[in-house]
């Protein structure tokens, strides 16, 4: 959700020019202050920024984004066996060169993906290498035993720029250069394919594998914090953080990640788990997505969607229970337009307490009011752990 100013908005982000009521509400009445989710020297990603979010700290825990998205899966990873985020991308070619045009193959369906993954899993497939279909775009290969290491990068990072050299990285191994030129056949030949091009869509004609590593070995949340919950998302990578977390998972139909999901579905569940369980993660990908492809009208949506489909109808429910309760409201990174990935920063964060309604802070909730906050005494909080704990009105923890 985090952006920088733009032009195009008066010198504003676009958090700061969508209407959001209910966070300004929320801002206004609550605590607004900074929270430092990417510690020092770890990429600005969503494994590591919601890692720590839930209160873990990645320097302790962080091995890898796809071991996360293979616990999502119900993959069991063995000692030897490594995961690596597989996506479907669409890519040209031009001679020697190789471009990133799209890395979500046009934000590909589970239905049009499963069929895919099938292929590449019956004509790919061997003892070393195995594919497992996830949602969308966003899928896992396990690989068993060694394997050369390679830096491997995002494929979101390099939209409508060459790929040629990290490309050319798999090509120097015998085994991973067959494994991705079959790949490459495989789905150029797939009917799913051929149809989407006739229908004027991007087609997912190559795999992209990054995030490798292995599962990492993570104390549940209930043991750690002393908490019950859930975890509501359209991510593996999210739902695999609540798996190795000790949290419920719950699978809302019609949650797709982007702008056309599910949000009463979510807001609906995160109030039921909210009946029986003390805490709810809910999590949603839309401005993300719309940031990384650079569409400002898409993030604008995204945002206003978010305040008035997820934050307003539970923060309503919650107050028509009569029940005592906390919110944060966050993002866990800034994902600007005008770079269309990632970046490094304190995210603004609210924290609400129904108990404890005061005038705040007075301002609306984006960066720059964060920003602003962030300069007074005890404005910065160093990690997502510091969070937790603020959220949960704990001093310490057990880990």
């Amino acid at each position: 959700m985090g952006d920088l100013p733009m032009p195009e908005l008066e010198n504003r982000t676009v958090l700061d020019a969508a209407a959001t009521p209910m966070l300004d509400e929320l801002c206004q009445k609550g605590e607004l202050f900074l929270t430092r989710t990417v510690p020092d020297g770890y990429p600005p990603g969503s494994d590591v920024a919601n890692l720590s979010l839930l209160g873990y700290e990645p320097e302790k825990y962080y091995t890898g984004r796809a071991p996360l998205e293979a616990a999502s899966i119900g993959i069991p990873l063995a000692a030897d066996e490594t995961a690596f985020r597989c996506n479907l991308v669409t890519l040209t070619r031009k001679g020697d060169s190789i471009g990133m045009v799209d890395y979500s193959a046009g934000h590909i369906t589970s239905g049009e993906s499963a069929q895919l993954l099938a292929a590449l899993e019956e004509e790919c497939g061997t003892d070393i290498f195995c594919f497992h279909a996830g949602i969308s775009y966003r899928h896992v290969l396990i690989v068993k035993g060694e394997y050369p290491i390679m830096d491997t990068v995002p494929p979101h990072d390099y939209i409508e720029k060459d790929v040629t050299k990290p490309w050319q990285r798999y090509m120097q191994d015998p085994a991973w250069q067959k494994l991705l030129d079959k790949a490459v056949e495989v789905l150029a030949q797939h009917p799913v394919n051929r149809k989407r091009e006739e229908e004027g869509k991007n087609p997912a004609n190559g795999i992209w594998l990054w995030g490798e590593g292995k599962l990492p070995h993570m104390d549940p949340l209930p043991a750690i914090y002393g908490i019950s919950g859930s975890l509501i998302s359209a991510v593996d990578l999210l739902k695999g953080l609540g798996v190795v977390a000790g949290l419920d998972i719950i699978n809302v139909p019609g949650a797709t990640g982007y702008i056309d999901t599910n949000y009463q579905g979510k807001a609906t569940a995160a109030l039921r788990c909210l009946e029986t369980q003390d805490f709810v993660f809910v999590h949603v990908e839309g401005p993300d997505e719309a940031g990384h492809q650079g569409l400002l009208q898409d993030k604008l949506q995204a945002i206003e969607d978010f305040d008035s489909k997820i934050v307003t109808p539970i923060i309503q429910g919650l107050r028509s229970s009569n029940t005592p309760f906390r919110v944060v409201a966050t993002m866990d990174h800034y994902t600007p337009l005008s770079l269309r990935t990632h970046i490094d920063k304190p995210v603004p964060t609210i924290l609400y307490d129904s108990r404890e309604e005061t005038e705040g802070c007075g301002l609306s909730f984006s960066e720059k009011t964060g920003d602003l906050k962030g300069k007074e005494e005890d404005g910065l909080l160093k990690s997502g752990k510091a969070l937790m704990q603020k959220l949960l009105q704990q001093k310490g923890s057990k880990g």
